[in-house]
């Protein structure tokens, strides 16, 4: 007789891992409060049927209804194990009798009585294999049963029975059993066989039951009759059951915590060589990886039972945990358990199994945070040190933040020393009239060096560049400047100019519609004391701003990137155009841009003064004259065309009867227009500064100053001298001759 069988329980106190069921059921037994049918569902031998044979016996006991049977009467000994069983106890297999016209068979022969019972049991096994009409025959009879009827219904699928059937019953769901439960009880049973078993051979027979009891019954049943005169082994066991052994799990193991690829392929030909289902060898090890995790966080886990091994491999997971390092083991057995997902269906199950091997000895394929995790515990392992020494390694890594610092001083150096040298370029020509350039390029120095507000008027302003001429000591004062600035005020204007575009990202991810309405329309005025001074170039937008809730969302957006809250004031300032966007470099001269103003009004008296270098000059001296732009790209001016200040061009134009000879039929005049044009455009990509004009008048083309059909090219209009009273009101003082 099979094993299962002549261990079969005869009472509710011999059935394991069910107390969930049993004892309600024996408590409804002792309260005679047993209902006429009842559901019993779970997995496969678990014990629904044994469990319904029981509850069959317990009710014809002659003492009972009781659950306990006495076990001596003629139903409790029918009923028992290896007995010949009760006419009474009708067990119908559904599976083959499940049809309308089974069920009308049992219909009809419910109604008569026991024939020495105290109830008629029917036990329908495999329920859900019972038609839809079956059921609807039975409906009746399970709603109305006679009162010595009684029905118990198993099945491993109760969602297949139907509903007006199972709101009839009472419904009891079984469940596997426990590991560590069945394990004990298959060993008890080894010793009632009185066959000897070794401890690590009773987890792979449990493995194999995957928590069933017959089917754990079944598997120990097989092994202990092909036991040897010395018991079962566990080679023995591992090789008749298919599994891989622990010898071959813990190479592989080793060698991947060795980074040794050799012996991890060597492992895998084995498994092959041996005829190993490599999907087989694929479970066992992400079954063990599984083990080693659980170790690696509770250290303790054999003993508490976490893990279901022998207690003699106890210490080796534990050695094995320690040498992988658990980001490691996280990341293997994440690997394995992918690969194993994949391997179904392949046709290559070698090289899938290999594939998976390689991706665990290279966590450094691996771009996410389980693979740095994996190359961290493996140096630690490889340096010897433990999980928590790294971290003051990694303390000194915030010193590069320093960088920034000389980053300051480093943008403002090449500036500076390209500013002297368009003032010593400029001392010879300032007879011929650049003044207005020379005053745009001197008030720019000021911007460069953060003191925006500080030029005043034309004479200050020329008095500026010399500073850093002199030498780098004088470049030493000019960053101080900004550091008392935004000691006692925070951010200053020049702080929030250079992190105006960071301001401008901060606010397109808040608000799309307010940063095409920055980036369009606005530069940075003046900033300083918790205000901002916000320019818009025309009132449109400055409405927009104040009254679509913008203003708002540029507070929050200058407090993320700038890290203080800013009173925002927005007025109209159209003197900047919208390309410039209120960047870092557009709204430079917006404190400045008065200055240039009074520039002009001063540039008459060497405006006269040109004329009479004219006869002494060559012509050729007069023909750059529009080139004051090469002047301005040495002065970093803004990111867009910069036109030129329109009392400049006045003063040129009043100027051409002297340049009208030379600049139509000089090529070398145009071609420095062109190249001042160029170096401007370059200047401003760099980031520097040029005073903004005060109107919105189309620019003037410079190489069309001078027109060649102009009439001042007569001569009947006299010398020099007339010229200038003619046109300049003006009385020559002095005539200057310039070598």
């Amino acid at each position: 007789m099979a094993l299962y069988r002549r261990y079969r329980p005869d009472t509710f106190a011999d059935l394991i891992g069910q107390d969930h069921v049993t004892a309600p059921l024996q408590r409804a037994l002792t309260n005679n409060k047993v209902n006429h049918a009842y559901l019993f569902s779970g997995p496969r031998g678990c014990g629904k049927t044994t469990s319904a044979r029981i509850l069959a016996r317990a009710l014809n006991c002659e003492q009972g209804p009781t659950p306990t049977p006495c076990g001596e009467c003629q139903s409790c000994r029918d009923l028992a194990r290896g007995g010949p069983g009760s006419i009474d106890v009708i067990e119908i297999d559904a599976a083959s009798h499940g049809g309308v016209d089974d069920a009308r068979d049992l219909r009809d022969r419910a109604f008569f009585a026991p024939v020495s019972s105290r109830y008629k049991v029917y036990i329908i096994d495999e329920a859900h294999m019972v038609t839809a009409a079956g059921f609807n025959a039975l409906l009746k009879l399970v709603e109305e049963p006679p009162p010595h009827v009684k029905f118990v219904f198993a099945t491993t699928e109760p969602e297949k029975v139907i509903g007006t059937i199972r709101s009839r019953t009472h419904h009891y769901p079984f469940r596997l059993v426990p590991p560590k439960v069945l394990g004990a009880y298959l060993a008890e049973l080894c010793e009632a066989e009185g066959v000897a078993v070794e401890e690590s051979v009773l987890p792979l027979v449990v493995r194999a039951g995957a928590g069933s009891v017959r089917d754990s019954l079944s598997v120990l049943d097989q092994l202990l009759g092909g036991a040897a005169d010395d018991g079962v082994s566990y080679t023995q066991a591992a090789a008749l059951l298919g599994y891989t052994p622990d010898s071959l799990l813990d190479e592989v193991l080793d060698a991947v915590a060795a980074g040794d690829a050799g012996g991890v392929f060597s492992a895998v030909d084995k498994v092959i060589e041996v005829g190993q289902d490599p999907r087989r060898f694929a479970e066992d090890l992400l079954r063990r990886l599984r083990d080693l995790v659980i170790v690696a966080a509770v250290p303790d886990a054999v003993s508490s039972g976490l893990v279901d091994v022998a207690g003699d491999q106890a210490e080796r997971l534990q050695n094995q945990a320690a040498s992988l390092g658990a980001g490691e083991l996280t990341r293997a057995a994440e690997v394995i358990a992918a690969g194993l997902t994949e391997m179904r269906g392949t046709t290559a199950p070698r090289l899938h199994l290999e594939l998976m091997c390689s991706r665990v000895l290279l966590p450094e394929a691996d771009l996410d945070g389980r693979g740095l995790h994996a190359r961290i515990d493996r140096l630690e392992r490889v340096v010897g040190m433990n999980a928590g020494a790294p971290l003051p390694q990694t303390a000194p890594v915030p010193a590069p933040t320093t960088s920034p610092e000389p980053v300051r001083p480093t943008s403002p150096e090449p500036v500076r020393s390209t500013s002297p040298e368009p003032v010593e370029r400029s001392e010879p020509v300032r007879p011929t009239s650049p003044e207005p350039v020379e005053g745009s390029a001197s008030s720019l120095e000021p911007v460069e060096g953060s003191a925006p507000v500080r030029p005043t008027s034309a004479e200050p302003v020329r008095s500026t560049p010399p500073e850093p001429v002199e030498g780098p000591a004088a470049t030493s004062p000019a960053p101080t400047q900004p550091a008392a600035e935004s000691a006692t005020t925070g951010m200053g204007t020049a702080d929030v100019r250079r992190l105006w575009p960071d301001v401008l990202e901060a606010v397109k991810r808040r608000r799309r519609y307010t940063w095409i309405l920055l980036s369009q329309n606005s530069h940075v005025m003046e900033a300083g004391d918790g205000r901002l001074t916000l320019g818009l170039a025309n009132p449109g937008a400055r409405d927009a701003f104040s009254k679509g809730g913008s203003e708002e969302i540029l507070t929050d957006a200058l407090a993320e990137v700038l890290g203080t809250r800013f009173t925002v004031q927005a007025i109209v300032d159209p003197g900047d155009g919208p390309s410039r966007g209120g960047g870092s470099s557009g709204p430079g001269p917006a404190p400045s841009s008065p200055p240039p103003q009074p520039t002009p009004a001063a540039t008459p008296p060497p405006v006269a003064s040109a004329p009479t270098n004219a006869p002494t000059a060559p012509p050729m001296d007069d023909g750059p004259q529009p080139g004051p732009a090469p002047e301005r790209p040495e002065a970093n001016g803004a990111q867009r065309e910069t036109r030129p200040d329109p009392t400049a061009v006045g003063a040129i134009s009043q100027q051409s009867p002297v340049a009208a000879p030379s600049s139509p039929t000089s090529p070398e005049a145009q071609a420095a227009a062109v190249r001042a044009r160029e170096s401007i455009r370059a200047t401003r990509h760099a980031g520097g500064a040029v005073p903004p004009p005060e109107d919105d008048e189309p620019e003037p083309d410079v190489d069309q100053w001078v027109d060649r059909d102009d009439e001042v090219m007569d001569d009947s209009f006299g010398s020099h001298t007339e010229l200038l009273a003619r046109h300049l009101d003006a009385e020559i003082i002095e005539d200057e001759e310039v070598g």
